[in-house]
């Protein structure tokens, strides 16, 4: 049998119909979603998946907000742009969206957000409570990779849970919205995890550590990176990357993925394809983020702590910089 090729597509369109239903009832119930988007120093990708972000929002009756800085927008003129989002009721959920200009400390512009509205969990709160398995909200795209890959294993007729408790699972890639992340997911399936970085590859000690994987999630944002040569037969391949690369006979730009997709597909189980992959899903996610977070904020209000909110986040923000426990 040939190799399956996961349908990012189907099971993003899949998942968008459950969203909006869960929407549709928190709007009737007063709790609108809202999402804001902070650019600055944005180029044409960034741009691409701002529009992807607003048309999707837009089409599920989200509030939406884009705040567009200047490329050379300094650190304080980020934070008060986050700062005031935090204030403003419409919107439920901000994505700071990378890469942000020379000089200007991600540490300072994610520590500004408010945690109950910090989507992508990059404020040392979130991102706290989901290294201790108990997560508030999942990034995005590491929350598409594992929506993929249960759909697939549950699809396939094996129960999630009892693959990942007898497999290795290689996640290639240690970023803060997506690496570290899926290996926190990994772990709180009770998967044997395996993390890998430039510095493995640049080891040459790389293809020892992929070739044991039953299930292998790449991003590192280089085309082609993981060949055939660094799978073993039957793996499960996860491919995160979506590179812009010119064709340098037509001049075309296409996209692919970290994985070479064809030596790979010659010996994986099943693949996920660039585009239409984990890429489709990832923007689906987001917005489910956004939803959990109105209904946060409305189970808040609810019980009479909506004027208790600001006071928490202050509380925490001070304690998770100063390093006290919370």
């Amino acid at each position: 049998m040939g190799v399956h090729v996961i349908d990012g597509k189907a099971l993003a369109a899949d998942l968008k119909e459950r969203l909006a239903a869960e929407v549709e009832a928190l709007i009737n119930a007063g709790a609108r979603p809202g999402l804001a988007t902070v650019m600055a120093g944005y180029d044409g990708a960034v741009e691409a998946y701002e529009r992807r972000a607003r048309r999707l929002a837009q089409e599920l009756a989200y509030n939406y907000i884009c705040e567009a800085l200047p490329k050379d927008a300094k650190e304080a003129d980020i934070v008060a742009t986050v700062r005031k989002l935090n204030d403003d009721s419409r919107i439920t959920g901000i994505l700071i969206l990378k890469p942000l200009p020379r000089g200007v400390s991600e540490a300072a512009v994610y520590e500004a957000l408010d945690p109950l509205k910090d989507i992508e969990a990059q404020h040392p709160v979130n991102a706290g409570l989901l290294a201790l398995g108990r997560p508030r909200y999942v990034p995005s795209t590491s929350a598409a990779c594992f929506h993929m890959l249960d759909s697939y294993l549950a699809g396939s007729g094996r129960d999630p849970a009892e693959f990942y408790s007898c497999s290795n699972v290689v996640v290639v890639g240690r970023s803060k919205t997506v690496g570290s992340p899926a290996v926190s997911l990994a772990f709180s399936r009770n998967a044997t995890v395996v993390s890998c970085d430039e510095h493995a590859y640049k080891a040459g000690r790389l293809r020892e550590h992929t070739l044991h994987a039953d299930a292998l999630i790449v991003a590192t944002g280089v085309p082609g990176l993981i060949t055939g040569e660094y799978v073993r037969d039957g793996t499960i391949a996860i491919d995160v990357g979506t590179n812009p690369v010119e064709d340098p006979r037509t001049g075309a730009i296409r996209l692919l993925g970290d994985l070479d997709f064809e030596s790979v597909a010659a010996k994986a189980e099943a693949i996920s394809p660039v585009p239409g992959g984990v890429g489709t899903i990832t923007y689906v996610c987001l917005l489910k983020n956004v939803a959990h977070a109105a209904k946060l904020a409305a189970d808040l209000e609810a019980r009479g702590d909506a004027s208790k909110i600001e006071t928490e986040f202050e509380e925490r923000n001070t304690a998770a910089i100063s390093g006290a426990s919370i």
